[in-house]
């Protein structure tokens, strides 16, 4: 049984707390810039092995050094407490991205 979608309330609590990330589509989107196709692919790698390690998977889009990351829970219809989670975690461990 999938996680209950977010309220709104919540995810306006959400992006109050995590103010880089916005809603988008029904989804958590972030946007990152780097100064080169390396250096963004070396991020999205990471996302990677953070996602695998969660089991939790974000869509990514690369264009050059131009990275964007969108959380949301298919299965859930929207946004849940584990796209919140990822999107804190991507949060905390690329805080100067």
């Amino acid at each position: 049984m999938p996680t209950p979608k977010m309220s709104d309330e919540q995810l306006q609590q959400l992006l109050t707390q995590q103010p880089e990330w916005k809603l988008e589509s029904g989804k958590l989107i972030r946007d990152w810039t780097f100064k080169d196709f390396v250096a963004a692919m070396h991020f999205v790698n990471a996302i990677a092995a953070m996602a695998e390690a969660t089991g939790h998977h974000p869509d990514i889009d690369i264009r050059y050094n131009h990275v964007r990351l969108g959380l949301i829970s298919h299965d859930a219809g929207g946004v849940t407490e584990r796209d919140a989670a990822m999107a804190k975690s991507i949060s905390q461990e690329f805080a100067a991205g």
